[in-house]
């Protein structure tokens, strides 16, 4: 009997869906290898001669040989968007990444990178479980393999805070939504006024949010600087106007507007006026 697979290939943005090959088989039905349709989509759609029908239930090899099926049809926008499979190494994991951590779906909150002589260097990461909001720490190794949820990143202006709740409204529908605070994890000491931030949503429902990776901050406080008071570039402590303390260079002075990686907590260069 002739049989028809339809390969669907991940494109860059998740909510397209299209057909890339189809491959034909004579006989009993049998799934090609799960090492060659790596991170693809498949479905049999029955006899070549039968008029091809819509995908309704995609599913994907993983790379490390394991099925997954996902809801929805190929019309759906969202079925890729949570498909899971995407494999990452341990070094590239960054805060506000959503990966899979023992069966559950985590919120990467905080990473440390460490090194233990012998031992290669490692990860020190802090997860945050988004069904139970139960905190937790691992160590990753940099080329372990880590297995990186596909989300659905949905844009919204920050409005304020309320005690532990953000109010957020949709640019476009002017709809409002309240989140935990616990969603932007440390990084919520950034928000501002206005601020453009990602709400992360998985299967229809808000899981996480981030703010913007690069944001400028006033210097409320700083040791003055006087030129010439050392040969060799130093740093200090500076106050920005959100409360936080970070390290900056010496000739820093208070009334600045720097330019701080959120992620990290780091100063990167003096904002241009």
């Amino acid at each position: 009997m002739n049989q028809e697979y339809r390969i669907i290939q991940p494109p860059l943005d998740p909510a397209d869906c299209f057909v890339s090959t189809c491959i034909r088989t004579t006989g009993a039905t049998s799934r090609p290898a799960p090492s060659f349709f790596s991170r693809m989509l498949w479905s049999w759609s029955g006899p070549v001669s039968a008029q091809p029908r819509s995908l309704s239930a995609p599913q994907a090899f993983l790379s490390d040989g394991s099925l997954e099926k996902f809801g929805g049809g190929c019309g759906s926008s969202h079925s890729l968007q949570l498909a899971r499979g995407a494999k990452i190494n341990g070094s590239e994991v960054k805060p506000g990444f959503i990966i899979m951590r023992k069966g559950r779906i985590t919120q990467v909150l905080k990473t440390q990178h460490t090194q233990q002589g012998r031992g290669g260097a490692t990860i020190q990461v802090e997860l945050r479980d988004v069904q139970s909001g139960l905190k937790s720490s691992e160590r990753l190794r940099t080329g372990e393999a880590i297995e990186k949820v596909f989300v659905d990143d949905r844009p919204y202006s920050f409005l304020y805070t309320e005690g532990d709740t953000v109010y957020l409204m949709e640019p476009n529908t002017f709809e409002q939504l309240d989140i935990p605070k616990s969603f932007f994890g440390p990084t919520a000491a950034y928000l501002t006024d206005g601020m453009e931030v990602k709400v992360q949503y998985f299967d229809g429902k808000p899981l996480s949010a981030t703010v913007p990776d690069r944001v400028t901050c006033t210097v409320t406080e700083a040791e003055p600087y006087f030129k010439g008071q050392t040969a060799t570039p130093q740093y200090k402590k500076i106050v920005l106007d959100n409360g936080l303390q970070i390290m900056a260079p010496s000739f820093i002075v208070a009334g600045d507007h720097v330019v701080v990686d959120t992620a990290e907590n780091l100063y990167l260069t003096r904002a241009k006026d």
